[in-house]
């Protein structure tokens, strides 16, 4: 299962989609030896995070589990997140006055930058009645924190602190972009002493990290660099305990590996007890090219191997057209021109599909429909030609209300 991640977009019938626009030869050709399909990743009307997106495709259903970014994140960086810890997924952002400007600091805070400024937040900043935490940078302008319980007691019932993200049931829903935000506060959901005191330590460390990092010195490079600072962090989807669900062996009877390079999609291919192979970020012809080696080393020793390409979500995130068809075009160039030529996986059930939209004008992830490609196994072509989302509607596989419905097909196809 090769992932693209918000490849998807919104046909309107005035501008081509990215993937309507992109020439990509390699993935054509693989189209035309299956058959396409649509789903809604997680459910009709639901713009998911990826998480959940990821979560579903690999056959559970996120409305079910609370499956807590925050707790998953912590899993996939390594931090030390004990049973009663509140972990959050956190992302350093810029604020001007009182308005929340850019949600990822202009997407341009390097890795390094984010660990300078991580390791001036544990040692600067101090919480009332002597909280202690761990933040962590994990990639650009990613990071994770975890408040530790210790005498404290936590509660996960606590709305975003992050706009674009509004706590729906066990997940979070994503709201269309903005050019600026009111800055957020951090509200109990229920009426709990522990969720009043989760929300006020939230809002207390967001707002004390702005001090700390207004006036650090990556900061005071940045803006004479005419870059936006890195002065403040959200925090969204808390935790305070691991998910419990059954293991993807034990449930689907695969013995699987996950590719990916972000927290998220290792937290939950850790989680879920499969073979996590991490790999450098990156979105060039050459990072392409070794994913797809890895994967086909990886088809021959294992049941169910998936692969997460984060390329084109960025751009969609940032409104920038080109620089989204450029990444499907680099993905289709570096990754299944390698997969096209490969034998080994002509015995082997291909599924691409997305973990969700994000179309490039809403800035944002969308509910809207994503294509799905299944070659291989019993399943016959269909004549498709392209992977699009227009020819996806019209394709003879599943139109499938939910991305858990996926996987249970995908071993029918292959038995």
């Amino acid at each position: 299962m090769a992932v693209l991640d918000g490849a998807s977009d919104r046909p309107d019938g005035q501008q081509k989609t990215p993937l309507e626009a992109t020439a990509t030869p390699n993935l054509d050709a693989l189209v035309r030896r299956g058959a396409l399909g649509s789903m809604y990743t997680v459910g009709k009307g639901i713009a998911p995070e990826s998480d959940a997106g990821v979560f579903s495709l690999l056959g559970y259903d996120p409305l079910q589990i609370h499956l807590s970014r925050g707790v998953v994140e912590s899993i996939g960086a390594r931090v030390d997140c004990h049973e009663g810890d509140l972990a959050l997924r956190a992302g350093f952002a810029t604020v001007e006055r009182d308005k929340l400007v850019d949600r990822r600091a202009g997407r341009n805070l390097s890795t390094e930058e984010a660990r300078q400024l991580a390791t001036a937040i544990n040692s600067e900043v101090w919480l009332k009645n002597g909280t202690r935490f761990q933040f962590q940078a994990t990639v650009g302008h990613r990071a994770v924190v975890v408040f530790k319980a210790k005498s404290h007691k936590f509660s996960s019932e606590i709305s975003n602190f992050d706009p674009a993200y509004v706590r729906t049931g066990n997940i979070s829903i994503a709201k269309p972009g903005a050019k600026e935000y009111d800055i957020p506060k951090c509200e109990p959901l229920d009426d709990s002493p522990e969720a009043v005191k989760s929300a006020a330590l939230v809002n207390e460390f967001g707002f004390k990290t702005r001090q700390v990092l207004d006036s650090h010195p990556v900061n005071l490079q940045r803006r004479a660099q005419r870059k936006k600072p890195a002065n403040f962090v959200l925090m969204r989807d808390a935790g305070t305990t691991e998910p419990t669900v059954q293991g993807f062996r034990d449930k689907w009877v695969l013995k699987a590996a996950m590719i990916a390079d972000l927290p998220a999609e290792l937290g939950i291919g850790a989680l879920l007890g499969m073979d996590v192979r991490e790999i450098p970020p990156g979105t060039s012809l050459e990072d392409y090219r070794k994913r797809a080696e890895l994967v086909l080393r990886l088809a021959g020793e294992y049941d169910f191997v998936y692969v997460h390409l984060k390329g084109p979500d960025e751009p969609g995130h940032d409104g920038l057209y080109d620089l989204k068809k450029q990444r499907i075009e680099e993905i289709d160039g570096g990754f299944f021109s390698h997969l096209r030529q490969a034998t080994k996986l002509q015995r082997t059930v291909l599924c691409v599909t997305c973990d969700h939209s994000t179309p490039w004008k809403d800035k944002g992830h969308s509910d809207d429909p994503v294509p799905v490609l299944v070659a291989g196994g019993s399943m016959k072509t269909d004549g498709s030609s392209r992977f699009t989302e227009t020819n996806a509607r019209s394709g003879r596989f599943e139109r499938l209300e939910r991305g858990s419905l996926l996987l249970p097909l995908l071993k029918q196809i292959a038995a």
